[in-house]
């Protein structure tokens, strides 16, 4: 994954070859086509979603430790926002070659949207929530909002920690939790 990787942030993911990869990797082209069947898309599919995991990873350890949904998700925002905005492969691949790199994401996406999710739901178990509100189907729209957020934040300035704290606790959890707290 590494040598895969390596080649998208020198040569783009529109030119990644089983045979580029093979040479970073210091491997034959057949050890690449015996664990990627697929060749080339599925190689650049486990590419992708090697580096959305790492960049999850990094993003977890970013945030560290915390106690309570509502600081999980200010300090994610802040973190999530500052990561996605200095990773240079990504800005790269979305500034020169968007035609391929969206495409790449979209099989990933609802992997990293039930992740997510699924955190966020053990998460809000433990909080106290609002008369009716289903754990499993806040974290669903909790989800999407926060990715969505990080993507595109719209109006709010997702370094700003005052402004990401008022979003979180007046905005996304106000209809979820019984007190999002000040």
């Amino acid at each position: 994954m590494e040598a895969a990787y390596a080649c998208v942030a020198r040569d783009g993911i529109g030119r990644v070859t089983v045979e580029g990869v093979a040479r970073e990797a210091a491997v034959a082209r057949a050890t690449v086509y015996r664990t990627f069947p697929g060749g080339r898309d599925e190689l650049v599919e486990a590419v992708v979603l090697w580096a959305v995991g790492e960049f999850f990873t990094g993003l977890a350890q970013d945030i560290g430790p915390v106690d309570g949904v509502a600081t999980l998700l200010e300090r994610g925002l802040v973190a999530g926002r500052r990561r996605l905005a200095e990773h240079e492969v990504l800005q790269h691949a979305l500034q020169v070659e968007a035609d391929a790199m969206i495409p790449a994401l979209a099989p990933v996406m609802p992997v990293v949207v039930d992740q997510l999710q699924s955190r966020l739901a053990d998460r809000l178990r433990h909080e106290r929530l609002r008369p009716g509100v289903d754990p499993d189907e806040a974290a669903d729209v909790l989800a999407r909002l926060v990715l969505s957020l990080l993507g595109t934040p719209g109006c709010w300035d997702m370094d700003d920690p005052a402004a990401v704290h008022i979003l979180v606790r007046d905005h996304l959890l106000a209809g979820i939790l019984a007190d999002p707290g000040p």
